[in-house]
């Protein structure tokens, strides 16, 4: 399943996309603004593993966002289940060289066409720790809007912060 952009590809990630991965991925910047299971430092092992696991789950959709022939992030689509079951979470990540040139929100763009296209959700939301202001306006030129504010909802990194939820709704 490969979603095409002008600039970009979203696809599955793929042996060979090791090497890129631990480049991109290997950042103390990166890893401040996502969930401690993404690993830091991220090794060649780590990347093995997830590159190999990255498919395992029928409700999650792993893509690495391909540009220039190289993987330089990642996008995912967590399907929901249970009375949730016409929502789905969306979470992302770029390599730093990658970032304010509009990459990451052109990505979620379409990955919220790809999913209100593709599946039975009317409900994308997406949570932001306080800290992480640019991400939070990638979510807003995406048409994503501010739903909430968790007071102290978060730990990273030994600091405990807010969560901000954006949503979009078909």
């Amino acid at each position: 399943m490969k979603i095409e952009t002008e600039r970009f590809l979203l696809r599955p990630w793929q042996t060979g996309d090791e090497t890129a991965l631990v480049k991109h991925a290997n950042n103390k910047k990166i890893w401040l603004n996502l969930r401690d299971s993404f690993p830091h430092p991220y090794t060649p092992e780590d990347a093995r593993t997830w590159v190999q696991i990255a498919s395992d789950d029928p409700n999650i959709l792993n893509f690495a966002i391909e540009f220039s022939g190289e993987p330089i992030g990642g996008m995912g689509l967590a399907l929901k289940d249970d009375i949730y079951y016409r929502s789905a979470e969306i979470g992302y990540w770029l390599g730093e060289a990658f970032w304010n040139k509009g990459i990451a929100t052109e990505a979620t763009k379409a990955l919220t066409r790809f999913a209100f296209q593709h599946y039975d959700i009317c409900r994308l939301y997406a949570g932001v720790f306080a800290y992480n202001k640019a991400s939070m306006r990638v979510l807003e030129k995406a048409g994503f809007t501010l739903e909430a504010a968790l007071k102290k909802a978060v730990t990273k990194n030994k600091q405990t912060v807010d969560e901000y939820i954006f949503a979009v709704v078909k």
